[in-house]
């Protein structure tokens, strides 16, 4: 094979087919690689689907123009506009092949697609948001969907998928906390990690998002600059990256659009060479948020012309700038004056191609067609999986009695905005609400029952009357009248209000959809103190991206169910649960507050943010604590017993309690495990995640968790921001959520140590006994 294809000997190692490539390389034909190219049509319909799109448009504006001297990534193919999968498949090849035919190389593209909550396409399933999974406290569950998600975009085509979001909630009024898997980053960490593996195993490239520090963003403004310390960033927003990259495998990162104490992201080389690279070993490509390169000269100022944002972010450590090649491929004529060093580029380029090589895109014949065109993408299968997936994640709040329904029960009254719109049930990443609610038509690509579908089914014998009351978010109160004569005339009221997700205004959560205060959307609040007022018993249903303060009215419900944008099977997952045919086994991922103001608020602070005895007026103690979730049955947890009362900075202890199921049902408990540190040279939060675990139990049954609890959870950034094991007693904790906590039990640490960067234990493992 001639020297210059040896590139193409799928018999030598990946690195010296990728530096065999390189050298065979024009400057052109490097940059090329670090592009992207969106295909038309991305602007069909009303509104947009990334920040300021129109106002960024930049680049060029045919496949053509694009791939001139070769692409490295296509963007979207199946998730800008509704095409079936054989027909994407079919024009994603031939694009490819185009791409093949009309170059020097003939070096294919990496296909990337969102998947937040599945598969962003037209028919493909649609999963609970993110919030939700973090709901289940059932990693396991979530590698399976994650994989189920990796196979079905496996095989029509796409390489890469940009998700999870592993940013911890720092302010429940952020508009993308439904995106999130809660506001605590051992939780975030080891959801969003299962979810990894799950794509990476299915040979789906994870882009963990959006590193970092984006849900801090000032009053939960999106884009709005940062204000923390380093001390917090590292002990709150890293960890859950960390951890994805570490024991994930996670191959690709994408970058946040915000500053941090005034340095952007796309610009901040600690944080993408220094942090990721250097200190946690990563080794594969970080890729730009959409268009934040060119947010460096339009956005943040930080830089005179798009050349100069193409120069800070490639030296940053951004590989790959995302939509569209705009900036990169200005950077030609920065390495012929000698202001960019040339193997600052191919540094990048080798990063992409060895993704291609992995992928089998720089073979001699590469793979090109989908594996499985004709793949049913909403199978039985994947409907199951989403429902088991909605099933778990739902949370009951407050029960006084009146759940389950009994079956007897005969006039029903479903009244709220949500009670009737399928749409309510999906996250603003969905196909549904992501585009085809910006074309004309109703049209949602799946099988979505609504609540009142579900209730229906799952009560057939039951007479429902529905009244949607208000809007989502318009001051329309000319069906609340209707609806108090509903509840009037009812046995039970089952009042389901919440959130419709959509982008940048355009719904009440999602991307964009900021709020100034957690308060019910539009005059929610209103319909349900009408309702309450008609002395019915009235079951409040929230079907949010976000949690809501409650705390005005959640005394006077009979029931509070929590159902974070559950899916497109959510409307049977909740009506499973009303009914008492599935057993709730939801935890809170975010607390539900009292009050719609005094935000931000969650519960990993120390004592001086939380509830402080006097010191202020307004007591941020939440209505439901993080973690919270009832069952229809009840739990006890035994005393906390622990194998060594001392231990050194390098050894490690094991926890272990009995949980007993104490009720007349089969249910699942899920045991959590917190850590407190007595003293430290620092604040620390009062309590914080350490580990959980869920346990399914018969009436009657016990068993016994044990976990192991490594020095090195005790770690924190000190005060001259190295990460330390300080000696001194610490609290272990377990129950049944952040504040029922009957089993604790203290442990001390001799000697101290400083955590060796990318060396750190980061889990509790938990084990079940009989």
């Amino acid at each position: 094979m001639a020297d210059n294809l040896r590139w193409r000997d799928s018999r030598l190692s990946t690195a010296e087919r990728v530096a065999a490539l390189v050298d065979a390389m024009t400057v052109e034909e490097k940059l090329a690689q670090l592009g992207s190219f969106w295909p038309p049509g991305t602007d069909a319909g009303g509104g947009e689907v990334a920040p300021m799109e129109s106002a960024m448009r930049g680049g060029p504006a045919t496949l053509d123009e694009a791939a001139a001297h070769g692409l490295g990534h296509l963007t979207r193919p199946f998730g800008t506009q509704p095409v079936r999968p054989r027909d994407g498949a079919a024009r994603l090849e031939a694009v490819q092949r185009r791409i093949v035919a009309d170059t020097r190389l003939g070096i294919p593209a990496i296909a990337h697609e969102e998947c937040l909550t599945g598969f962003t396409t037209l028919g493909a399933t649609v999963y609970p948001t993110p919030l939700a999974w973090a709901a289940t406290f059932d990693p396991d569950l979530i590698e399976t969907m994650g994989a189920r998600i990796g196979a079905d975009m496996r095989a029509v085509g796409v390489h890469q998928g940009l998700a999870p979001v592993l940013d911890v909630v720092r302010d429940y009024r952020w508009g993308r906390v439904e995106e999130t898997m809660g506001e605590d980053p051992y939780l975030v960490a080891t959801t969003g990690t299962a979810y990894v593996r799950g794509l990476e195993g299915a040979g789906i490239i994870a882009t963990l998002k959006h590193f970092a520090g984006y849900s801090a963003s000032r009053a939960a403004r999106n884009h709005a600059p940062v204000s923390m310390g380093p001390r917090e960033f590292a002990d709150i927003v890293l960890p859950p990256f960390e951890m994805a990259v570490r024991l994930g495998g996670a191959r690709s990162v994408m970058n946040a659009y915000t500053d941090v104490d005034g340095v952007p992201a796309a610009a901040n080389r600690e944080l993408l060479t220094g942090i990721l690279r250097e200190r946690w070993g990563f080794t594969g490509t970080v890729v730009s948020d959409y268009w934040s390169v060119a947010f460096l000269d339009l956005m943040h100022r930080v830089s005179a012309d798009r050349a100069d944002s193409g120069v800070q972010a490639i030296r940053a450590g951004i590989d790959v700038e995302l939509p569209s090649g705009d900036a990169y491929l200005r950077l030609a004529a920065k390495v012929a004056a000698g202001d960019l060093a040339e193997s600052t580029i191919d540094t990048a380029v080798r990063r992409v191609l060895t993704h291609k090589c992995e992928l089998g895109l720089l073979d001699a014949e590469p793979r090109l067609g989908a594996p499985d065109p004709d793949r049913d993408l909403d199978s039985a299968a994947n409907r199951a999986l989403a429902t088991t997936v909605a099933e778990e994640s739902i949370v009951l709040c407050a029960n006084d009695g009146t759940l389950p329904l009994p079956g007897d029960t005969r006039r029903i009254a479903l009244i709220g905005p949500t009670a009737d719109d399928p749409r309510t049930l999906l996250g603003c990443y969905s196909f549904p609400n992501h585009v085809l609610s910006r074309l004309a038509g109703n049209e949602i690509g799946v099988d979505v029952p609504s609540l009142l579908d579900a209730l229906r089914a799952e009560l057939p014998a039951a007479d429902i009357v529905v009244e949607p009351g208000v809007p989502i978010s318009d001051p329309d109160r000319s069906g609340i009248e209707p609806a108090v004569a509903a509840a009037e005339a009812a046995d039970v009221c089952v009042l389901a209000v919440g959130d419709l997700a959509n982008l940048f205004g355009r719904g009440t959560s999602g991307e964009g959809c900021d709020v100034p205060d957690v308060a019910l959307p539009g005059i929610q609040a209103d319909l349900v103190e009408a309702v309450l007022a008609t002395g019915t018993p009235t079951i409040l249903v929230v079907v949010s991206g976000r949690p809501y303060a409650l705390g005005d009215f959640a005394e006077r419900c009979a029931a509070v169910v929590q159902a974070f944008l559950p899916g497109e099977t959510g409307g049977a997952a909740i009506a499973g649960v009303l009914s008492g045919r599935v057993s709730p086994s939801g935890h809170l991922p975010v607390g539900i507050p009292r009050q719609p103001g005094g935000m931000p608020i969650t519960y990993l602070a120390p004592p001086l943010g939380r509830d402080s005895h006097g010191v202020s007026n307004i007591d941020p103690s939440a209505l439901y604590p993080f973690g919270h979730g009832l069952a229809y049955t009840t739990f006890a947890y035994g005393d906390l017993g622990l194998d060594a009362d001392t231990i050194p900075a390098t050894g490690q202890v094991r926890a272990s309690l009995t949980v007993t199921n104490t009720g007349p049902r089969p249910g699942t408990a899920t045991a959590q495990l917190y850590l407190s540190d007595e003293v430290a040279h620092v604040t620390r939060p009062v309590r914080a995640l350490a580990g959980f675990a869920r346990v399914d139990l018969e009436p009657g049954e016990a068993r016994t968790v044990t976990f192991t609890v490594h020095a090195d959870r005790t770690s924190f950034t000190g005060a001259d921001l190295t990460r330390v094991i300080e000696p001194g007693w610490f609290t272990l904790a377990a129950g049944g959520s952040s504040e029922d906590l009957p089993a604790t039990a203290r442990f001390a640490i001799t000697g101290r140590a400083t955590i060796t960067p990318g060396r750190q234990v980061l889990t509790t493992p938990a084990s079940l006994g009989t």
